[in-house]
Parts: C-alpha cells; sequence; structure tokens
C-alpha cells in the first residue's frame, strides 16, 4: 500500500511539473520581446520627388527595386504620385521615410515647399515655412495623420530636407535639417548669413524639443543623412559653399555618438570626377552582401547617380556603371522592405 501510495504521489507531481512547463511556456511566448531578428529583406523602396520642373513633381513618387538589385528599379503607379501634400505650402520636397524600431509603423518626412514656376531660392530661406510635412504609416501603402510640425526657431528662414534616425540610446527619434539663422536684431531676415544643421528629438513626431545646432562648420551645409554600422554613425552632408575645391561636393564624417557636436573628418569631395556636382545624399546598405550604396543627385544633370563602397571608414565611393534608375529622381530615400511588404507595393501600385 505505502509503495502504491508513493507512485501515485509521483505521477501526481510529474503531471504538476508538466503543466507548470507548459503554462511558463504559455507565458513566456506572451512576453513582450526585447530584441528579434532583423526581417529577412527582399528589395528596395525609392521615395522621391522629381522637381520643381513639373507641377506634381513636388509630391511623393515610388519606385521598386528589380528584387534585391539596388541599381535597377521600376516605377511605380505610371510615374505619377502616390501622395500628395494637402498642408503648408502644398508641395512637399526631399522625402525621407524612417522604420519604428518595433517595425510596426514608418514615418514619412518632408520639407514643406513648392518651388514650381518660381526661380526664387532666396525669398524660401528668409521667409520659408519652419515646419516639416509629417505622415505615417504600418503599411507603406496608406499614409494618415498629415501635418505640419515646427521645427525650426523663429529666427530661422527654413526648415530643409528633414531627416530622422532612432536613438536607442534615449529611446527616441533625433530628427535633423538644415535651416539658415538669423540675427536676434533682425527679425525681417534680411541680413546674409548661412545654412547649417539643427537638430532636435521626439518621441512620436507630434512635438519636439528645442531645437539645436548640431553641424556647423562655419559655412553652407545642406542635406546631411545618415546611416549606422557597427556602433559607428557616418554622416554624409552637401558642401553647399560657392567656392572651394570640394565646394557642391559631398562630404563624410563619423562619430560614436548620433548627437556628437564634433564629427570625426573621414572625406571631402565625393563624387568629383564622377558627376559636375552633387547634393541630396542618400546612403542604404546591401541587403545581399557587406556593401553601402550612396546615391547623388547631380542636380541640373543626370539627377541621382548610385556609387558603391565596402568599407565606410575608407571614404572612398566609386561611381557604379550598369544601372537603370527612375526617369527623374531628386532627394529622396531608399528604404529595405520585407516580401509581405514588396508584394504589398506592387499589387497596389504596378
Amino acid at each position: 500500500m505505502e509503495e502504491a501510495s508513493s507512485s501515485r504521489t509521483v505521477r501526481r507531481a510529474r503531471r504538476a511539473t508538466g503543466s507548470l512547463a507548459l503554462a511558463l511556456i504559455a507565458a513566456t511566448a506572451s512576453w513582450p520581446q526585447q530584441a528579434t531578428a532583423a526581417p529577412a529583406y527582399a528589395g528596395y523602396l525609392f521615395v522621391y520627388f522629381t522637381g520643381e520642373g513639373y507641377s506634381d513633381g513636388e509630391q511623393i513618387h515610388y519606385a521598386l527595386s528589380k528584387g534585391n538589385d539596388p541599381l535597377h528599379w521600376t516605377e511605380l503607379n505610371g510615374g505619377k504620385p502616390v501622395l500628395s501634400s494637402t498642408v503648408g505650402t502644398k508641395g512637399v520636397r526631399d522625402p525621407f521615410v524612417v522604420r519604428a524600431p518595433q517595425g510596426d509603423r514608418f514615418y514619412l518626412l518632408g520639407t514643406d515647399q513648392r518651388q514650381y514656376g518660381s526661380n526664387d531660392w532666396d525669398t524660401p530661406q528668409r521667409h520659408g515655412s519652419k515646419s516639416i510635412v509629417v505622415w505615417q504609416s504600418t503599411d507603406l501603402v496608406k499614409w494618415t495623420g498629415q501635418h505640419l510640425l515646427k521645427v525650426a526657431p523663429d529666427s530661422a528662414g527654413n526648415a530643409w530636407a528633414p531627416e530622422a534616425n532612432y536613438d536607442e540610446s534615449t529611446g527616441k527619434y533625433v530628427v535633423y535639417w538644415a535651416s539658415k539663422i538669423y540675427a536676434a536684431n533682425d527679425p525681417d531676415h534680411t541680413g546674409t548669413t548661412y545654412n547649417r544643421m539643427l537638430s532636435a528629438t521626439t518621441a512620436d513626431f507630434t512635438s519636439v524639443s528645442t531645437a539645436k545646432t548640431w553641424y556647423d562648420p562655419g559655412h553652407s551645409v545642406i542635406d546631411a543623412t545618415v546611416i549606422r554600422n557597427s556602433g559607428t554613425y557616418y554622416r554624409l552632408t552637401k558642401d553647399e559653399r560657392d567656392g572651394g575645391t570640394c565646394a557642391k561636393f559631398i562630404s563624410e564624417d563619423k562619430s560614436a555618438a548620433l548627437l556628437d557636436t564634433s564629427y570625426t573628418h573621414v572625406a571631402d569631395c565625393i563624387g568629383k570626377g564622377s558627376i559636375t556636382r552633387g547634393e541630396g545624399p542618400l546612403v542604404f546598405k546591401s541587403n545581399t552582401e557587406n556593401k553601402w550604396y550612396q546615391f547623388i543627385d547631380e542636380y541640373g544633370g543626370r539627377g541621382y547617380v548610385p556609387f558603391e563602397t565596402t568599407d565606410l571608414n575608407s571614404g572612398k565611393w566609386t561611381k557604379a556603371n550598369d544601372y537603370t534608375l527612375p526617369s527623374r529622381p531628386r532627394h529622396g530615400t531608399v528604404l529595405p522592405v520585407t516580401q509581405a511588404e514588396y508584394d504589398r507595393l506592387q499589387e497596389r501600385y504596378s
């Protein structure tokens, strides 16, 4: 009897242990995941505008890569805009898309400026919009909540080419853009000044912190873009000076901290010898190999021209030889997309 009772006790204990194990498995399956594997990407989405020379050029255009080939593209929606601005100037330039770290949403930022029909570039830098255009989406097809977000101070004349990177150290996005800053005793912005890069932080693109100077080399710079690799941030920026050896070309510098105000210099004159001048650099990593691509906008010429490197530290970028880009791409973003995202975009816009 004692032996039988002991056996029953053991069996009950085993059943209880098994139930507990199943309960623990079920519970842990529902716990928030702190780290997930990087998604497998099936291609790239190119988001861009086509220029002030077209009535619909300062709106959002899409193209899809031919699979994981970032040098050959197909325009979506018949080359017509997929998204148009209805706020501010009703024009949107320099679109930039950032994927949230959780992977569940995207934010699209752009310059609030309509230049069509005007060759005046001075007034928009003295009395232009101090706000950027913002949308959000969960699928890259339906964009909602379009609004203007004021980022630049009252002393600024413009807020150009906004971009954003998620900063893991703060849990917020760092937004950065170019502004001309005028003297406090010059409220009408009649004086002489230059563009420098400003930055602010935001949790959800509905409000931002007070803008601070991020990059001011003492001369005009615009169009900064940043990519992170192995704990280092690499920043590419247009040298906007009218004179000098590397004026109107791209410079590169790096830092271990995104908001560092003293990045280490890497290279100047990127693109020189292959293009006549360049702006609006965009940069992204290959989905399939240890390679990075930089597209530089040869404005007034061919538009975007692709360059590539296997070493971001080298500052050496080589022009690609075999490529077919959309017909008129200007300052934009190339975003890696999953197979589901790729298929959804193709189905909606092809």
